[in-house]
């Protein structure tokens, strides 16, 4: 089992910053995906970027050229750098590990852009 933390969210104004710290309870794998998704309210929940043990990235096309995710794997944490943050990008930010055919959660921080 692998307990995993978020931190960092709060709100923010229109066209701020966040950046959002995952903190994983064991050492990372080399198969281990990380990932972080989004909920807004009354949505579905969406995958907003991905990091393999290798460093290769994937973003949803809604945050791509404004989030970064980045992993430090010495501290079995990974980062998610949110810049020019717009309305939508409101929602409950969950950290996720995938290893193999497992998938574990973080509780979720949530992220609040208004003015």
């Amino acid at each position: 089992q692998v307990q995993l933390v978020e931190s960092g969210g709060g709100l923010v104004q229109p066209g701020g910053s966040l950046r959002l710290s995952c903190a994983a309870s064991a050492v990372f794998f080399s198969i281990d995906v990380m990932g972080w998704h989004r909920q807004a309210p009354g949505k579905q929940r969406e995958l907003v970027a991905t990091i393999t043990s290798g460093g290769s990235t994937n973003y949803a096309d809604s945050v791509k050229g404004r989030f970064t995710v980045s992993r430090d794997n010495a501290k079995n944490t990974v980062y998610l750098q949110m810049n020019s943050l717009k309305p939508e990008d409101t929602a409950v930010y969950y950290c996720n590990l995938g290893r193999g055919s497992y998938a574990f959660w973080g509780q979720g921080t949530q992220v609040t852009v208004s003015s």
